[in-house]
């Protein structure tokens, strides 16, 4: 075991510098003075370089040809080292730093044109990030499909022809849904100013019961909300708006989802391969379970109301069935992050067939614009207004994530799945959440999600917890069933 042992020390200091990076991204999202841009690029490129020259030490090879491993533990841990050395490996360290730096001036100039609406002035800054993005992929893939070797990096096993179809799967019975909801009549909508510091208050107060362990983490404010950090260092962000309290109550919910599952990680895998999520479906599939299957539910929903009125007094809604409806309220709406249920994973469809097109070459950049804005018309039924609503909304492109936008769906299809099976194995759940009471299903999802890190694959995650391999049909049901309710359809 001496060969092993000398590798998991090796990555524990590897792991522990990949921390340190992930610091620095937390930072320039939340406390870095605008007029720091180019000297955080620098770092972020010193960084990547110290990661990269790490990540392919010679050692490594050496010590994975020597390690004669037993366990289920130490397998997976030479697995994933074995995985990110011979990818690392095919791709160059001054690319590695290029993309770093790239991707945080990339960042800065990205938000600056959506604040001025300005998508010309985004549109040299992503040419670069694509084409830097396409070179890692076409070093990695070799003769595979360069989209899978991106897809890869956020969901290990999964290919974008595999999406796709699970994805066609989808569409026409969300389409349906949507049409037949849409026909109906909307429940009432909030119609008042609910001021910063009672939404913080109250979202502070739903991250605890939750689960979320503030000790080992802190709350934020952050253009688009995110969850940083793994182990005893986890962090998350929010955002307010003064008339939609829910973006910032939800957002914090799906934020916590993210990071219960990282500080709920087995803490004998800390700084190592298994001490974090193992893809971010799974990881979504947490966020979104939260957010949704349970924090959107109606008995939890009729906590919820007690709280917002104790909070803000007669905020104008009068019970709490028109609050469960108010919360579910499905709308048109430009925005993926507050999109409801039933249209969210539509918009989610969108940015995958983009991004895909953008990465073969189909698609150039200085024609996104025009495609995003017609493809959404032709989903939505109605047309973009400013490029905030549209193709300048997300942050993804701006920081090279492309493969990482179906991983939100991906987690959909796996919460859809894993609700199913917790109904079954709590079934005083609905007592539990009209209690605002959480924890028989966070301890559930601990328990046979969470604590498991990255010893299994993802899709044996999911299989694991619910006995079945995980297929768009839960999901479905579950959207269906819950919104005909609402609706009436």
């Amino acid at each position: 075991m001496a060969a092993y042992d000398d590798l998991m020390a090796f990555q524990r200091e590897t792991e522990a510098l990949g921390q340190v990076a992930g610091r620095l991204g937390w930072d320039q999202e939340t406390m870095m003075p605008e007029g720091a841009t180019e000297q955080r690029a620098e770092e972020h490129g010193a960084m990547a370089n110290v990661l990269h020259g790490r990540r392919v030490d010679p050692r490594i090879g050496e010590w994975l040809a020597a390690a004669d491993v037993t366990g289920e533990v130490a397998a997976a841990n030479v697995r994933h080292i074995r995985r990110s050395y011979e990818r690392t490996m095919k791709v160059p360290a001054a690319l590695a730093a290029e993309l770093a730096k790239t991707t945080s001036r990339a960042h800065r100039i990205w938000a600056q044109a959506r604040s001025d609406e300005d998508v010309a002035a985004f549109l040299p800054i992503l040419k670069r990030v694509v084409e830097l993005r396409r070179e890692e992929a076409a070093a990695v893939a070799g003769d595979a499909d360069p989209y899978d070797a991106l897809l890869d990096d956020y969901e290990p096993g999964a290919t974008g022809a595999a999406l796709a179809a699970m994805f066609d799967a989808l569409r026409p019975r969300l389409v349906a849904l949507r049409a037949a909801i849409l026909d109906k009549p909307a429940p009432m909508a909030l119609d008042r100013v609910f001021d910063e510091a009672g939404q913080l208050a109250l979202s502070s107060k739903l991250a605890e019961a939750f689960g979320y362990d503030v000790t080992n983490g802190r709350i934020d404010k952050a253009v688009h909300p995110f969850s940083s950090g793994s182990g005893l260092d986890v962090r998350i962000t929010t955002r307010t708006a003064a008339r939609d309290p829910f973006n910032c109550f939800y957002s914090t919910i799906h934020e916590v989802g993210h990071a219960c599952y990282e500080q709920n990680i087995d803490r004998d895998y800390l700084l190592t391969p298994l001490g974090a999520g193992v893809s971010m479906g799974v990881h979504e599939s947490q966020s979104r379970i939260y957010e949704n299957q349970l924090g959107r539910s109606e008995a939890f929903c009729g906590w919820l109301y007690g709280q917002m009125r104790d909070a803000f007094g007669d905020f104008g809604v009068p019970d709490e069935a028109a609050f469960y409806g108010c919360v579910n309220r499905v709308s048109d709406g430009f925005i993926r992050t507050e999109a409801d249920e039933v249209q969210y994973n539509l918009h989610v469809l969108l940015r995958f067939d983009l991004e895909r097109a953008l990465m073969s070459g189909d698609l150039a950049v200085d024609d996104l614009e025009a495609a995003w804005n017609d493809r959404f018309a032709a989903d939505f039924g109605f047309a973009v207004d400013k490029p905030s609503n549209g193709v300048l909304q997300d942050v993804h492109w701006s920081e090279g994530l492309f493969g990482y936008f179906p991983t939100y769906t991906l987690g959909n299809v796996y919460a859809g799945c894993l609700h199913e099976s917790l109904r079954g194995a709590v079934p005083g759940l609905d007592d539990d959440l009209a209690r605002g009471e959480t924890s028989a299903a966070t301890g559930w999802l601990r328990e046979n999600v969470q604590r498991h890190g990255g010893l299994y694959e993802p899709l044996d995650v999911i299989a694991r917890a619910t006995g079945q391999v995980p297929t768009e049909g839960p999901l479905l049901d579950y959207l269906e069933a819950k919104f005909s309710g609402i609706y009436g359809v």
